[in-house]
């Protein structure tokens, strides 16, 4: 078929389109502006790509899948629905792609990405559908002819529940993308619940509030007992944990953090679970070499480590915030200086408390403006509410030279050329810390 993307710049929607380019499709697709992604579905998965969207971008084609972003009064949309081409949303689109694979579907609200790369490192042999890109394989995708799937289940607007299932691992669960589920906590939980009964395997962390509660038979993980002897350490400078399960041995994964070695148990037993050798998963482990955009070391320099992290709720950076302050330690740095990028109105007014709370421990915190992702404008005070810190509200920054700068109207306020200085958000601050706007 001809499928067309309207939103094909997206890390999710990019992932399918790739993804059926090798079951034997023709793929296009449109964006609002060029980006890393857009240019790499035109070079090398021969993607005819429409910057900004048209409505003659559809002229042709069988099927139209389109990102949740995706408004009805979209050009692409209207002149699709009028010539009668099957329209999907991403959500809808997954029961065609993934109805007859094997998936193995990694959902949960923290370490999705993370579990599911792994995942693939222990499975290589698989074809892998992951929201972000795993730097084992350079993609957020990777095909082989057969119909096994690593596949990251979103729960932000209950895809997950078309995702066909085999195998389910659960991380965690906490409400989030509440607005979705029109705050409702219970047709939350609910779509968890339904999410977990479709698969035939579930592997769960059973020290999670709700995962626990569940009355299904499940492997459970206890990562309080069944986890032991955790170790920091590094490797060429990079972060490495070290770790027992249960009586299965030693391990040793890249990142830092009690969270690494609990997403990287999920997937071990997972792995044995679907009859792979523990020596061989020993090994594979090793192959994984963490995610873009996840405690992304982007600048290594004996005195001034930059890094990238996509930690965008306060319970990712609260563990993540973690985690550098053991690297600040084993790598003898004096200052860790973060930057934030809230990412959208509504996240940031929910968890405002725990946004508060969750930067402890930080020499300097450089806030800037909020990242709309699509939503309208809300006045929020954030420099009245983190005024326990030493603050820099700020428009902006970059990096030039191995040196980060934070500017403000136009001018450099404040310059970073040693220690720790670590950059969070879902929005284009993964772009400016890498100097690349």
């Amino acid at each position: 078929m001809k499928i067309h993307f309207i939103g094909i710049g997206g890390i999710g929607l990019s992932a399918l389109a790739k993804f059926l380019v090798n079951d034997g499709h023709k793929i296009s697709g449109s964006d609002i502006k060029q980006t890393e992604i857009t240019n790499d579905l035109a070079t090398n998965f021969d993607a005819k790509i429409t910057i900004p969207h048209h409505e003659d971008a559809v002229e042709g084609v069988d099927r139209v899948i389109y990102s949740a972003a995706v408004r009805p009064n979209n050009p692409e949309y209207q002149k699709a629905k009028a010539l009668g081409i099957e329209l999907l949303s991403r959500k809808e689109s997954l029961k065609s792609i993934l109805g007859k694979k094997e998936v193995y579907a990694v959902g949960g609200a923290h370490g999705k990405s993370t579990t599911s790369a792994m995942l693939a490192s222990l499975l290589p042999k698989s074809n892998a559908l992951i929201g972000a890109i795993a730097k084992e394989f350079g993609s957020n995708v990777r095909n082989y002819p057969n119909d096994k799937v690593v596949f990251e289940a979103d729960e932000s607007d209950e895809s997950f529940l078309n995702s066909n299932p085999t195998l389910a691992i659960v991380t965690n669960v906490e409400p989030e993308h509440m607005e979705y589920y029109g705050y409702d906590e219970e047709r939350f939980y609910n779509a968890y619940r339904n999410f977990v009964n479709l698969a035939k395997v579930r592997v769960i962390n059973a020290e999670d509030e709700f995962l626990a509660s569940l009355d299904v038979d499940s492997i459970k993980l206890y990562p309080s007992k069944d986890i032991t002897n955790i170790v920091f350490v590094l490797v060429d400078g990079e972060p490495h944990t070290k770790f027992d399960l249960l009586d299965l041995g030693t391990f040793e994964v890249f990142g830092f953090g009690n969270h690494i070695a609990l997403d990287a148990s999920l997937a071990i037993l997972s792995a044995i679970e679907l009859g792979e050798d523990i020596e061989d998963i020993r090994t594979n482990l090793l192959n994984y070499k963490g995610i873009k955009k996840r405690f992304d070391i982007v600048q290594n320099r004996e005195n001034c480590v930059v890094i990238d992290d996509y930690g965008h709720h306060p319970t990712e950076i609260k563990v993540t915030m973690e985690s550098l302050q053991t690297y600040k330690g084993l790598r003898d740095f004096s200052k860790l200086n973060v930057i934030w990028q809230p990412h959208k109105y509504s996240r940031t007014m929910d968890n405002l408390q725990a946004f508060i709370e969750c930067f402890e421990g930080v020499d300097e915190l450089v806030i800037l403006p909020i990242w709309a992702a699509g939503e309208l404008e809300v006045n929020i005070d954030l420099k009245g509410a983190f005024s326990r810190y030493k603050l820099l509200m700020a428009d902006s920054v970059t990096k030039e030279d191995g040196i980060v700068k934070v500017l403000k109207d136009g001018h450099v306020i404040r310059e970073y050329s040693e220690g720790l200085i670590t950059a969070f958000g879902a929005g284009d601050i993964t772009y400016q810390i890498r100097g690349e706007v």
